[in-house]
């Protein structure tokens, strides 16, 4: 059995992008229903040397609207990283989930992009075969910063659960 490039990554996204926009509709829930700024929240990390959560929830949101994208050859959309509350953070997530709904299968499975570019003309470029880098890169950058958007929100009280971090499927 094989599976295609968009069953593996566009529906995945999304269903992970809005699990993550139910853990943050709780996580602003958890800050109103104690009485912190939810700033804390937003800016928390677990470690010092850490990305914050409104950092980990963009970055995510990009690998979910880049990968498809490169895939399909197309250009990916840029977005300016100014989120600084949950319903900006909201805001971002429904607008990528909305970009990935436009991309089709067709767009995805008939693509005649070989091999994605990372990081072109630095010292850091790396070539990768269109399947390795949705799968090898892409996939597990998102499940990353998914994971640890889920992490900080729960490190802080968050009454969430494993439930919560899969969505529905």
């Amino acid at each position: 059995m094989s599976i295609s490039l968009y069953s593996a990554t566009v529906p995945v996204f999304k269903q992970m992008l809005l699990a993550l926009s139910d853990v943050l509709k709780k996580g602003e829930e958890h800050a109103q229903q104690r009485k912190f700024d939810p700033v804390v929240l937003l800016q928390s990390r677990l470690f010092p040397d850490m990305l914050p959560l409104v950092r980990q929830v963009q970055i995510a949101c990009d690998f979910a609207k880049s990968v498809p994208a490169r895939i399909a050859g197309v250009e990916v959309a840029a977005y300016e990283d100014t989120e600084q509350s949950f319903a900006e953070l909201q805001q971002r997530i429904a607008k990528t989930i909305a970009l990935i709904d436009g991309m089709t299968a067709e767009q995805l499975n008939g693509s005649t992009v070989k091999e994605v570019v990372l990081r072109p003309g630095t010292p850091k470029e790396k070539k990768l075969a269109v399947e390795d880098y949705a799968l090898k890169y892409g996939m597990p950058q998102f499940f990353f910063h998914v994971t640890t958007a889920y992490n900080l929100l729960r490190h802080n009280g968050v009454e969430i659960g494993k439930k919560d971090y899969m969505g529905s499927y």
